[in-house]
């Protein structure tokens, strides 16, 4: 006789074994009706599942962030049943649930086109309608791998011969199609109302380039269709902000295969910066941290040291010399360890806090490589704290602090926070991390912000909290970081002299604000859709005369600018000044000035701001003061 708990705290006896479905419908049939699955003591599971001992049970509707999940998954099944039924001899292997959607890798003997996405889209629509049950059941491996093989599914047979021999193989059927999958999956094909396809890309087979390349189906898919229609336009909003676009556009960088993931910055570019990195020197000079540079290259033995060469060499380029290999620092962290090293410190140094704008080079996949988001060189506004593990808390606050403040400068006032721990795959002792994962949840506490978990998905030297900005189009971008590090220290022999005279090891906090310094522009163009606030802008003024007669005024009028500190070009060509405005509007720069007879005769400037709005008239110490005044607000 099952008693069932439910999340408002009643619990409901059942005469005998119950199943999340029916536990639904007793509620209510609205509910009944809502349900795409169930948690049962934490763990989710299908409306088939069947409960025959006393449990915690929530239901899970399309209102939940697990209930999302599992639209998409099952979405990502009726894709790949779609695909079966059009073109039988596709080859099915994988399907996961991806932010805002799924995919589904097929084999396949040609191309999949534009044509073919809108016939499975149809057929899916068509398979949906025909509300079919979702049915689970189970197979040992060798059934599985037997039955895969007997239908010509030769990458699911080959995925499930890598399982082990005695895990049970859970498989799901929806009308003559079956596919492997742990579940849990909704309960008919008729809840699956809200989906678009979107692309084909390549992809190798188990990621891996020596092997076969399949086409890779992307879609979404959304509880309503207000949702999916609020995406759509988001992704349209998001392709005209692409960073690579307006990079080429407004003269920014460039990136080109003898340099593949490296970027050349243009003069403009590198303007922007120049302002986001000296912006970042001020936080740093301000708040305690001294500015160290380390080599870029560093010996094999001290990264099998600091657990970087067991834990990340397929990322890293190796070198060699007299001898000797070498990698180029894919971080920062050993070489202020050993700037750390570099004399006695005592209890009372601590916390002693360095920042490097440090460039470092990871060995990126081709396939991953994307414009300044995803690059293999790069430069980190890096920064590491050593201190006592009294101080841990109060600097980790101070920190979170510190990255608002400095997220406000740049226009973020959205920031989502995430606590990530240990993952299987780690260095240190179980009681180091318990003290690291502790610091960290209760800094963020004694900050008064929001955060979620994310178990398992810490670095692997130490937990973190990531810190993730929101920009002007709702999209999440990770950038800063905070890291608790009890152990690399330890391992390159960095001490301090405490209060009792004994020779301790300090704690290392790794962090970054910004993050990579390429990135993070990426991120302010797409924010800015390339109208970069005036403090950034990397041409501020531009000064333009009507005709020949006001070209030595106008010159007069930039040079004037530019010693006041501001960045100003005269734009004195023999051209018609409404191309002269519209081209300069296109580079998006914040103020357009207009001289002609009469503002040279009044010593005045026409002021035009970058949305065209007209200021009028106005005098150059006027508006020498509005700039001043502007960009100092940030």
């Amino acid at each position: 006789m099952p008693n069932v708990k439910l999340p408002d705290g009643s619990v409901r006896s059942y005469p005998g074994p119950v199943t999340v479905a029916e536990i639904a419908q007793s509620i209510g049939a609205g509910l009944a009706r809502a349900a795409l699955a169930g948690k049962v003591d934490g763990r989710l599971v299908d409306t088939s599942f069947r409960l025959e001992s006393d449990a915690e049970v929530a239901i899970v509707t399309e209102r939940d962030p697990e209930g999302l999940e599992i639209l998409r998954h099952s979405t990502a099944h009726l894709l790949a049943q779609a695909v079966k039924e059009l073109f039988p001899e596709a080859q099915v292997t994988i399907g996961p649930v991806i932010e805002n959607g799924f995919y589904y890798d097929f084999s396949y003997k040609r191309p999949f086109t534009p044509e073919d996405l809108v016939a499975i889209e149809k057929r899916m629509a068509e398979i949906a309608k025909k509300d079919l049950p979702v049915e689970r059941r189970v197979m040992s491996r060798d059934e599985a791998v037997a039955f895969f093989s007997s239908i010509g599914e030769k990458y699911k047979a080959e995925i499930i011969a890598s399982i082990p021999e005695k895990e049970t193989i859970s498989l799901y059927g929806q009308g003559n199609w079956v596919d492997l999958c742990r579940g849990p999956h909704v309960p008919s094909t008729g809840k699956l109302r809200v989906f678009k396809l979107m692309r084909v890309a390549g992809a190798y087979w188990r990621g891996d380039s020596r092997n076969e390349m399949l086409q890779r189906i992307y879609g979404t898919a959304w509880a309503k269709k207000e949702e999916l229609d609020a995406h759509l336009r988001m992704l349209e909003e998001a392709e005209k902000r692409d960073h690579r676009r307006l990079g080429t556009q407004l003269d920014l960088f460039h990136m080109q295969e003898e340099a593949p993931g490296l970027v050349f910055w243009h003069p403009k570019g590198w303007t922007i910066w120049q302002q986001v990195e000296q912006h970042m020197r001020r936080v740093y000079r301000d708040n305690g941290y001294l500015e160290v540079r380390g080599p870029q290259i560093l010996e094999r033995r001290l990264w099998e040291r600091t657990g970087h060469w067991e834990n990340f060499k397929e990322s890293m380029f190796v070198t060699a010399s007299e001898n000797r290999d070498y990698a180029i620092k894919p971080m920062n962290c050993p070489g202020h360890i050993l700037i750390y090293n570099k004399g006695v410190r005592s209890y009372r140094d601590l916390p002693l806090r360095y920042g490097e704008f440090g460039s470092c080079h990871r060995n990126e996949p081709s396939g991953a490589l994307h414009g300044l988001m995803r690059v293999r060189g790069f430069t980190q506004d890096d920064g590491h704290i050593f201190c006592t593990e009294d101080q841990i808390l109060e600097e980790c606050v101070a920190f979170t602090t510190l990255l608002q403040e400095v997220y406000r400068d740049f226009g973020f006032s959205e920031i989502v926070y995430r606590v990530a721990t240990r993952p299987a795959k780690r260095i240190g002792s179980d009681e180091a991390w318990e003290k690291s994962e502790k610091a960290l949840v209760e800094a963020l506490q004694r900050s008064s912000v929001a955060f979620t978990m994310a178990a398992g998905e810490g670095a692997f030297y130490g937990p973190k909290i990531e810190y993730s900005l929101k920009d002007g189009i709702g999209r999440v971008w990770q950038c800063g970081t905070m890291q608790v590090d009890f152990s690399m220290p330890g391992r390159l022999g960095a001490e301090y002299v405490a209060a009792d005279n004994a020779r301790r090891t300090p704690v290392m906090l790794h962090r970054a604000i910004v993050g990579s310094m390429e990135r993070f522009i990426g991120i302010l163009i797409e924010h800015y859709a390339g109208a970069l606030p005036l403090w950034l802008a990397p041409e501020q003024v531009v000064v333009m005369s009507i005709t020949e007669r006001q070209a030595p005024y106008a010159k007069r009028v930039a040079a004037r600018l530019r010693e006041a500190g501001f960045r100003a070009l005269a734009d004195l060509r023999n051209e018609k000044i409404s191309y002269k405005i519209r081209e300069h509007s296109l580079q998006k720069l914040p103020y357009q000035l207009v001289v002609g007879d009469k503002e040279m005769q009044a010593g005045n400037v026409a002021v035009r701001m970058r949305g065209g709005e007209d200021l009028g008239a106005m005098s150059l110490d006027a508006f020498t003061a509005r700039l001043r005044s502007e960009a100092n607000a940030r």
